[in-house]
Order: C-alpha cells, then structure tokens, then sequence
C-alpha cells in the first residue's frame, strides 16, 4: 500500500496468515483469520466467526482497541463502486442497534466485489 492511499484511508489486502498469527491471543477455538485489509495502521479482519475492527492508538500503536462484530449482528450492508472522476468505492456495514455505518474506503486496487463477496457468505449464513 502506498503512502498516499493511506493517507486518503484507502484499504488495501494485507496477508491473513501474518493477521491469524498477531491475532492467536484474541482468537476463539476454532476460529481463523480469512481475509484482512488495511487502513494506514488500523485494519479489519473478516474471520470464519466475526468482523473485527483493529484500532491502534497512540503515536506508537502499542494500545489496540479490537471491535468484535458477531456476523448476525450486521443487519445490512452495501458497497459504492469507484468511478470515472471517483477513485474510490466504498462499504458500508449497519450493525444492530447503531443507527450510523460503519464505513471503509478501498482504491480500485482492491475489488470492492471481492470484499462484498465476503461479508455476504458470513452474513447470509449468520
């Protein structure tokens, strides 16, 4: 990922086996990293079981907030695919109970197709 997606929030796809490894401490049994991407130093990780938000705070990124998002708590999602003038495309998740989305920029680098694709078999089978 270059400097300049990064500072625009672009994601970009970040190797999962490197993320199943950082992430062996907050995993559950069973559990695996499938799919990660990531946004300057933050990232979210699709994994067989949640949606996981990685915030890291500081000027150091030592302190790590991870947000669990149960598949089934996803309510509705929806992707805007980048454009002529619009490099960008765009998801956006709704979870239950939270009337604002979540929503993450990727660069035409990455198939926001690819990232929908995804988060529809968890969700569709939640």
């Amino acid at each position: 990922m270059g400097l300049f997606d990064g500072m625009l929030g672009n994601a970009s796809r970040i190797d999962a086996a490197k993320i199943q490894q950082e992430f062996q401490q907050i995993l559950a049994p069973g559990e695996a990293v499938e799919h990660a991407y990531q946004l300057i130093r933050d990232y979210f990780v699709f994994t067989n079981k949640r949606f996981v938000l990685v915030d890291k705070q500081g000027l150091t990124g030592s302190k790590v907030e991870y947000h669990s998002i149960p598949y089934k708590s996803i309510t509705h999602f929806s992707i805007e695919t980048a454009g002529t003038f619009d490099l960008d495309a765009e998801l956006k998740i709704w979870i239950s109970g939270t009337p604002a989305p979540i929503q993450k920029q990727f660069n035409k680098k990455l198939s926001i197709y690819e990232v929908q694709s995804v988060l529809a078999s968890y969700v569709l089978k939640a």
